[in-house]
């Protein structure tokens, strides 16, 4: 990069460093800088990113139990519930080491997975309730294996069978039946796009395998990425003119609106965040995507929030329609990957 380009993403650059904000300074160094996670600066960081808001005002609405809320498998109420506050706090880079993330973690795998090993969508409010096959989604399992993984979980097994789950899923390899609700076919098919493939579910899908280390990826977890990577790559994400159903002619506008935190939903952002992940970042169909993706900046260099979740989460992290430090660290992220 050289001038004046050079120059926005060093200014830009400085305002994700500023200490006011830790989390973002912690997640910054470690993925823009290289700086490993047992870096002095890093690890100062961290440590006061778990002591400030919007981490410290997350973690003071857990309960002892290590729930959100209400008892449960914990999807309700959006975006309060107990498997949002794990996927919000690794989003966040919260301490994987915390013993209240650990006690998150280990109640979302306790009570949100169903018995054929996906995460489910349920809202039920009872302790003693495990969703049915019939919630497990694309976007919420991939979801919740990103983030476990990314807490130190992958080698538990409880995880495996959700990547496995995952995994056939998108292949549809040992798969007998298929549900009418939830994931009712192979290729991302799900019946809340009118059993079309979502690609939203595709973008969690492959992002969460991808944050399994490549020498540690099964043939079958290698078949899924395939195939998850030619389905996204299948239209120009700059389009996202993906299967879309219910008599729906155009892209859903939230494909436009990069934002954080990130929930079901999935932008042209975050589409690339997860190709770039997988190593398709200098790929040439991505070409229109990163265009987009610069064309989004503002004049200071700086990316905006299009799409928070204010009034519905236990902190506001961010102010919709403001220069966003996630955002732009998060764009930054991908504008490495692509040079």
């Amino acid at each position: 990069m050289t001038g004046a380009r050079h120059a926005d993403w060093n200014d830009a650059l400085a305002w994700l460093l500023e200490p006011s904000n830790p989390a973002v300074r912690q997640v910054a160094l470690r993925d823009l800088q290289g700086r490993p996670a047992d870096d002095p600066d890093v690890a100062a960081a961290r440590r006061s990113a778990m002591a400030a808001d919007p981490i410290a005002a997350i973690l003071a609405a857990q309960q002892p139990d290590g729930h959100w809320e209400k008892p449960g498998p914990g999807y309700a109420t959006k975006y309060r519930g107990t498997v949002w506050q794990v996927i919000f706090l690794d989003q966040l880079g919260a301490d994987p080491d915390d013993e209240r993330i650990r006690r998150a973690c280990a109640y979302v795998l306790a009570h949100s997975q169903a018995a054929t090993g996906g995460f489910g969508a349920s809202g039920r409010i009872d302790p003693e309730a495990v969703p049915p096959p019939s919630s497990v989604i694309h976007c919420l399992n991939g979801n919740l294996l990103r983030s476990l993984i990314g807490f130190g979980w992958l080698e538990d097994d409880r995880v495996q069978r959700a990547i496995a789950w995952e995994a056939r899923a998108i292949t549809g390899e040992g798969v007998d039946r298929w549900l009418a609700t939830g994931t009712c076919g192979p290729g991302f098919a799900c019946a809340a796009n009118e059993k079309l493939p979502c690609a939203w579910g595709a973008v969690k899908a492959m992002l969460a395998l991808a944050r399994i280390p490549a020498p540690g990826r099964s043939p079958l977890v290698r078949r899924a990425i395939e195939a998850g990577t030619d389905f996204l790559l299948s239209r120009d994400p700059a389009a996202a003119d993906y299967p879309a159903g219910w008599g729906n002619t155009r892209p859903n506008g939230s494909w436009f609106k990069p934002g954080f935190p990130s929930g079901y939903v999935a932008d042209v952002l975050q589409t690339l965040e997860a190709l770039c992940e997988l190593g398709y970042g200098r790929d040439p169909r991505l070409g229109n995507a990163v265009s987009w993706l610069r064309g989004k900046r503002g004049p200071d260099g700086r990316w905006r929030n299009q799409y928070a979740y204010n009034g519905k989460t236990w902190v506001d992290v961010e102010r919709r329609g403001e220069p966003s430090k996630w955002v732009t660290l998060r764009a930054m992220r991908v504008l490495l990957a692509a040079a």
